[in-house]
């Protein structure tokens, strides 16, 4: 079985957590993709290759690798560089995910001719592009990418206000290659609408794997109705 027949409708969990995060270490990471597979998740997106060792440890489940890294003014931040490329693929992870998007790469080029030299080195694997628009999700698929998903949609400055669902609809109707429906699909009826619009699979990250932001959410919810006097005394 292919891997993207094997991630068909299903859920993908995201086991991210960022340096600045309680959970950032690899042992975690390795141990929250283990509950998500128990939880009934058929693929796991990690980020760094110490995490994605960790998780290949306690899963045996297709993965999608990407290493956030920050350059100094720039943007692009996810798999941005042929460095990053390289890491992943001799990492050996199942799909490499990277920002597709029309802003400027670390390097100084544009994504079509930084993929041109990617998929030239290392034209059996298979790549994901997050982008943020149907344009770019177009040039992306153009370029050669296997996979495109609207990851980046309202993370763009260009793209705020942007319905990641919406995109799924255009990105299902527009492009003939799989489209992975991520970014903000933090319900199970979000996950199903996005299924129910054409999307491939769902990543789900921040609702399920972030406890911080979970709590944060309950927390405000809370403290928004003590402030309007709706709890009673």
């Amino acid at each position: 079985m292919t891997v993207l027949k094997q991630i068909q409708h299903k859920l993908i969990v995201s086991c991210q957590a960022l340096e600045s995060e309680p959970l950032h270490d690899p042992y975690i990471m390795g141990k929250m993709a283990l509950a998500a597979k128990m939880g009934g998740a058929e693929g796991i997106r990690a980020n760094t290759v110490k995490d994605i060792q960790a998780i290949k440890k306690e899963v045996d489940l297709p993965i999608i690798g990407i290493i956030k890294q920050d350059y100094p003014g720039n943007n692009v931040y996810i798999t941005s560089t042929i460095k990053e490329i390289d890491e992943l693929y001799q990492e050996g992870v199942d799909i490499i995910a990277m920002d597709a998007t029309k802003q400027e790469r670390p390097d100084g080029r544009s994504f079509e001719e930084f993929f041109f030299e990617v998929k030239l080195k290392y034209p059996d694997q298979l790549f994901m592009a997050d982008v943020s628009t149907i344009e770019e999700a177009l040039m992306a698929e153009k370029a050669g990418v296997d996979i495109a998903a609207p990851t980046l949609a309202g993370y763009t400055p260009y793209s705020i206000g942007t319905v990641p669902l919406e995109l799924v609809k255009q990105m299902a109707d527009q492009l003939s290659i799989p489209v992975i429906a991520e970014g903000n699909f933090d319900t199970p009826e979000k996950a199903q609408s996005a299924l129910l619009a054409g999307a491939h699979c769902v990543v789900v990250g921040s609702a399920i794997t972030r406890p911080q932001l979970i709590t944060e959410k309950f927390a405000k919810a809370i403290e928004e109705k003590t402030e309007k006097g709706q709890v009673m005394k």
